[in-house]
C-alpha cells in the first residue's frame, strides 16, 4: 500500500487526528482528538493494519494467538484478549481476513461465578466441563471482524472493514478507506460509523458518523510540508462503553457536530552535530540497519496552522484549551455558527546514539527529547512581558514564565540482549507552583519491550504497557527511529 510509506510530522499531533493503537476494539485504532496533544506510545512509521500483524505473527513468529489487555473506567471492566486471523487470498490484487477475538479474562471471571455459585447451592451438577461449556455460549466473550483490502490500481488502495461483538447493545463498527498516491503527496478518504476517538484525558469518545478527506505531502528530511485536512461529524459523541450516559465527562469541542478544515505548512532543518566513522563488525548485521551508527542530531520544525469550523464545534471551542490553536489568532461569529483561528508553531528534537546494535550486550543506548511550543502567540505574548518586566525591573509573573515553557516528551532506549530491547516513553511537565518554584513532573510514560526483526532490515514487534490507561498491545511496526 502506498500510503504505508508516509510518516507523519513530529508536531502532527497537536492538530490532526491521527491513527493511534489501541487494545478497546478489534481493529486496534482510533484517533485522536482534533486539537489534543498525541498520546504516547504511538507508533510514528509504517504500520500494518490489525489482522495484517495477526497474520503475521501467526506465519512468522509462530504465535497461535495475539494477547491485548484494556481496562474501561465507564463500564468497570477488564478485557484480556486472544486474537486469531484467517487470510483469503480472492486474487493477485484482493485479499480478505477473517479476525476472531475471544474474551479470556471475562471467560475465567465468569467460570468462577458460576463455579462458586453451584457449590454454594449443592448443586449435584457442579463439574467443570458443563460449567464451561455454559460459559462459552455466551456471546459476549466474542468478537468477530472481516477486513478486505483491494489493490485497485497501482496508486489506489480501497479497504473495507467490519467488526462487531457479541454485546447485542453494541452496534458494529465500519469503515472504509480509499488511499491514492501522487508523485509528491497522498490523498486518504475515510467513512467511519461510529469512528473512534481518544482524548487528552485517556476517554475514548465514539462519533457516530465520521467523514475525512486527508492530503498530505511525503515529509523529507529537511525542506517544507503541508498538510490539509477536512473532516465532518454528524450526531452526538457518546463515551465509549458508557451506554447512554457519559459519567460526567465533557464531550471535547472538536468532536462536536460540524465540519472543520485545517491547513498548514511546516518547515523542518536536521543538523548532524556528531556521526562515528568507526568500522562495524566484519560479517555481522545489525538487528537494526537503522540503528547502526552512533551519532548525535539535533532537529527543528517551525510551521503555521489555521483552522476553520462551522457547525456546534465552533461554539463550543471558546473553551480555552492550551494545546489547541484557539490560543492563536482568533474570529467567531455566533449567528453563523462559524469561527477561524490561526497560529505559529514548533519544536526543537535532540537525539543522541551509542552503540551500532550489532553485538549481542550493550550495543545500544538511544535518548531522544522533544520540545513542543505549540502556540507561536502564546509564547511571543509570555516574551513580551518577561522583557518588559526584566526592562522595568519587575518581578516576572507566574503566568508569563509558564507561557514560556514548552512541552516535552523523553525517550529512552536499552539493548538488554541481542534483538531484544526495554524503552520508556514519557510526558515531562515543567511549571511553577504556588510558591514560585520550578518543577518537572513526568506523566504518561508507556514502557515497552521490543525484539528487532533481524532479517527484515528494520523492523520489531512490540509488547507495550500504558499505566494510565491500563492497556496493553502487542504489535508489529516498521521503519520507526
Amino acid at each position: 500500500m502506498g500510503t504505508m510509506n508516509k510518516l507523519r510530522w513530529a508536531m502532527d499531533g497537536g492538530f490532526w487526528d491521527l491513527d493511534i493503537s489501541t487494545p478497546v476494539t478489534l481493529e486496534g485504532e482510533a484517533r485522536a482528538v482534533p486539537g489534543h496533544p498525541l498520546p504516547l506510545g504511538v507508533s510514528r512509521g509504517t504500520k500494518l493494519s490489525r489482522p495484517k500483524q495477526t497474520d503475521f505473527f501467526q506465519r512468522f513468529m509462530f504465535a497461535p494467538f495475539l494477547p491485548s489487555y484494556s481496562y474501561s473506567p465507564a463500564s468497570s471492566s477488564h478485557s484480556f484478549n486472544l486474537q486469531r486471523c484467517l487470510a483469503i487470498p480472492l486474487s493477485q490484487d484482493w485479499i480478505a481476513m477473517l479476525q476472531g477475538q475471544f474474551n479470556l479474562h471475562k471467560f475465567v471471571s465468569s467460570l468462577r461465578k458460576r463455579r462458586t455459585l453451584l457449590q454454594s447451592s449443592d448443586s449435584q451438577s457442579s463439574s467443570l466441563i458443563p460449567a464451561i461449556c455454559a460459559c462459552l455460549r455466551d456471546k459476549s466473550l466474542y468478537a468477530l471482524g472481516i477486513y478486505s483490502e483491494l489493490s485497485l490500481t497501482p496508486q489506489d488502495t480501497l479497504v473495507l472493514s467490519s467488526d462487531a461483538n457479541g454485546n447485542d447493545d453494541t452496534p458494529p463498527r465500519r469503515k472504509a478507506v480509499l488511499h491514492h498516491e501522487f508523485p509528491d503527496h497522498n490523498l486518504t478518504l475515510e467513512a467511519a460509523s461510529p469512528s473512534l476517538f481518544l482524548d487528552k484525558s485517556g476517554n475514548y469518545w465514539d462519533v457516530p458518523l465520521s467523514l475525512a478527506l486527508d492530503l498530505a505531502s511525503i515529509p523529507s528530511s529537511s525542506g517544507a510540508s503541508y498538510h490539509f485536512c477536512m473532516r465532518h461529524i454528524a450526531g452526538l459523541p457518546k463515551l465509549f462503553e458508557g451506554g447512554d450516559e457519559n459519567h460526567g465527562k465533557t464531550i471535547p469541542a472538536t468532536l462536536l457536530p460540524g465540519i472543520t478544515l485545517r491547513h498548514a505548512i511546516s518547515f523542518k532543518k536536521n543538523l548532524e552535530i556528531w556521526r562515528s566513522e568507526a568500522k562495524k563488525l566484519k560479517m555481522v548485521q545489525p538487528f537494526d540497519i537503522f540503528l547502526s551508527t552512533p551519532h548525535v542530531s539535533a532537529s527543528g520544525i517551525i510551521g503555521a496552522v489555521m483552522t476553520a469550523s462551522h457547525g456546534d464545534n465552533s461554539v463550543a471551542s471558546e473553551v480555552d484549551d492550551s494545546h489547541s490553536t484557539a490560543a492563536g489568532f482568533s474570529y467567531r461569529s455566533h449567528a453563523l455558527k462559524s469561527a477561524v483561528h490561526a497560529d505559529l508553531f514548533s519544536s526543537v528534537s535532540f537525539m543522541a546514539q551509542h552503540g551500532s546494535f550489532q553485538k549481542w550486550f550493550l550495543d545500544l543506548t538511544r535518548f531522544h527529547v522533544r520540545l513542543n511550543f505549540p502556540s507561536g502567540r502564546k509564547f511571543l505574548s509570555g516574551a513580551t512581558q518577561l522583557a518588559h518586566d526584566f526592562v522595568n525591573s519587575q518581578q516576572p509573573t507566574n503566568k508569563a514564565l509558564e507561557a514560556i515553557c514548552p512541552s516535552a516528551t523523553i525517550s529512552l532506549q536499552q539493548q538488554i540482549v541481542g534483538p531484544f530491547s526495554f524503552r520508556v516513553d514519557s510526558g515531562v511537565t515543567v511549571g511553577l507552583n504556588k510558591q514560585t518554584n520550578w518543577y518537572a513532573q513526568a506523566h504518561d510514560p508507556v514502557f515497552a519491550l521490543e525484539y528487532a526483526l533481524q532479517v527484515l532490515g528494520s523492523a520489531k514487534a512490540i509488547a507495550w504497557y500504558s499505566p494510565k490507561q491500563r492497556e496493553f498491545l502487542v504489535e508489529l511496526r516498521f521503519f520507526e527511529t
